[in-house]
């Protein structure tokens, strides 16, 4: 007899239909389209049913390339209740990297709009692999099927069994972000998933029935899980920063929205927007954003927007442990904040319920098995390491990866190694100080990004910088470069003094004394906030030459 408890997690679905059937799930203000839960729930049974009719069962890989709106969600639900392996590459990450992504995910079947099918004859993407071709929307001339007719011709009112799945199965494969290295494909458990679902509602206290503003994708797909209505904004999810504030505001406003998620870049053009006007927001219970961490600046200027006590919370984590840690704006505005503009890093706050976080010493090197004596003492700085349900157990078609990244635990289990830098104080606060790849190691001793650009930060013309290094490691030139707030006028060789005597008054920036401006700091796609520091480095080396 199996005693392996059934783990889906799709099943959300289905529960929150019974609970709640007639409670949209989703609406789209483009189009005026909703679906109540029971009609969400409904329409991705008629999908299932349709996908295994089509060949897209239980553990077969399948990119799914579709614009957020009700087919998204159903397709999305859809393919978990059959136990098929969702492939989910952010299509910002350009067409190579798509290219490479697609076939490191080796998958057999390709659910995608027109200009998706499109792209992949062009570029030859899953071209040894692919079997099954679905388009959402008119079918040209590359065969397979319609999403119409793959639903025409399934059972309508016959719910689908759910695929028995268990916990250590995998549910889907979510290709990072790629801003420290190629992209890589992290594999999804269907636990991993239940743990996140189940983290995110803990430590928010978020309530089914609440209405929620999901302004990235991914996010978006947690919503009906935790039964929240999620109202999708009309917005061009690859450019966050550029997002009309007036279209946020607008549905926050006309739908009630409680919860709220936006990446940095969003939270400062919404903030900086609403507090020019005298915006308010009261419906709001919670804002979150994630990505990058986000100034002590731009949480202020939201926050003037929202209730008394309704705070920002900023979770720490990656697209292979997400969330880790998690803190809200008013630690951050009343104490932690003197501490990062004095250098001492970003604070995350402090793990979540069931995370096990240590700082370990820095290496680059992989680490074949965990012990006790890999950490450092309280106070100093190290590389991040977590275990928890949430935390991905590896990449796809990656070993070398996976031995870079991932501890075997003696006691059972395994540790992710963020690729963070960072360290716990006294009360158990987590700080962050950088990416581990992105150290600058010079002949004095290493310099970290992120301790070194708060104190620079502070300068009113500075909207954001980026320490580079120059040369070879362990003899690299620390150079700041600095992108100036939008339409700043102040002149830049004066801004340049004022920056260099900053740096005189910190020991740990005394090093810094070339600095140089950027019109416009290379960002990701997905949040337009992380910043491409390879590419400012390469910059940098050729201004320098």
């Amino acid at each position: 007899m199996n005693s392996t408890p059934f783990v889906n997690i799709a099943a959300h679905l289905p529960e929150m239909a019974r609970r709640q059937p007639d409670t949209p799930a989703i609406i789209f203000p483009r189009g005026n389209r909703r679906l109540t839960f029971r009609e969400l729930d409904a329409l991705s049974d008629r999908i299932a049913h349709g996908l295994v009719h089509h060949g897209i069962g239980r553990g077969v890989r399948t990119v799914l390339m579709v614009t957020p709106g009700p087919e998204l969600f159903a397709l999305t639900f859809a393919l978990f209740k059959v136990g098929a392996v969702p492939v989910l590459i952010d299509p910002g990450l350009g067409v190579m990297n798509l290219k490479s992504c697609i076939a490191e995910a080796e998958p057999h079947a390709f659910i995608g709009i027109p200009r998706a099918h499109i792209a992949r004859l062009l570029f030859g993407w899953g071209k040894g692999t692919l079997r099954t071709l679905i388009t959402v929307g008119p079918r040209l001339g590359w065969g397979g099927t319609s999403l119409k007719a793959l639903t025409h011709h399934a059972e309508r009112d016959f719910p689908f069994p759910l695929a028995p799945t268990e916990a250590d199965d995998t549910a889907a494969i979510l290709f990072t972000s790629g801003s420290t290295g190629p992209p890589k494909g992290a594999v999804y458990s269907h636990g991993n998933f239940s743990a996140q679902v189940e983290a995110l509602r803990q430590v928010y206290g978020i309530e089914a029935g609440e209405i929620d503003l999901p302004t990235f994708p991914l996010f978006a797909l947690f919503a009906p899980a935790l039964g929240m209505t999620a109202v999708i904004p009309e917005m061009d999810f690859t450019r966050p920063g550029e997002v009309n504030p007036r279209k946020i505001i607008g549905a926050i406003e006309r739908h009630g929205v409680t919860t709220m998620f936006g990446s940095p870049a969003l939270i400062n053009r919404v903030g900086r927007y609403g507090a020019e006007r005298d915006v308010k927001l009261p419906t709001l219970k919670r804002v979150i954003s994630a990505g990058a961490p986000v100034p002590a600046a731009v949480l202020e200027r939201f926050t003037t927007m929202l209730n008394p006590g309704v705070e920002i919370f900023t979770p720490y984590g990656a697209t292979e442990a997400l969330p880790v840690c998690s803190i809200g704006s008013r630690e951050i505005l009343t104490e932690t904040r003197a501490i990062t503009d004095a250098g001492g890093g970003v604070c995350v706050g402090r793990p979540v319920e069931g995370v096990r976080l240590e700082v370990i010493r820095i290496s680059d090197a992989p680490i074949a098995a965990w012990d006790d004596s890999l950490r450092v003492p309280p106070g100093q700085i190290g590389e991040l390491v977590v275990q928890g349900a949430q935390v991905t157990r590896g990449y796809f078609n990656r070993p070398g990866a996976d031995s870079l990244a991932k501890i075997a635990d003696p006691a059972g289990g395994f540790f992710h190694r963020m690729g963070d830098l960072g360290g716990i104080d006294e009360t158990g606060r987590v700080w962050f100080c950088g990416r581990k790849s992105h150290r600058i190691e010079t002949a004095e001793g290493p310099l970290y990004t992120i301790p070194c650009e708060a104190v620079f930060n502070t300068h009113p013309a500075v909207f954001r910088t980026a320490l580079v290094g120059v040369g070879n490691s362990g003899e690299e030139q620390p150079v700041l470069c600095v992108e100036l707030e939008k339409g700043a006028q102040a002149d830049r060789e004066t801004v340049r003094q004022e920056l260099l005597a900053i740096a005189k008054g910190f020991i740990h920036t005394q090093p810094i004394t070339t600095i140089l401006f950027h019109p416009r700091f290379p960002v990701d796609i997905r949040h337009n906030a992380k910043i491409f520091r390879e590419k400012l480095a390469r910059w940098t080396a050729k201004e320098l030459a």
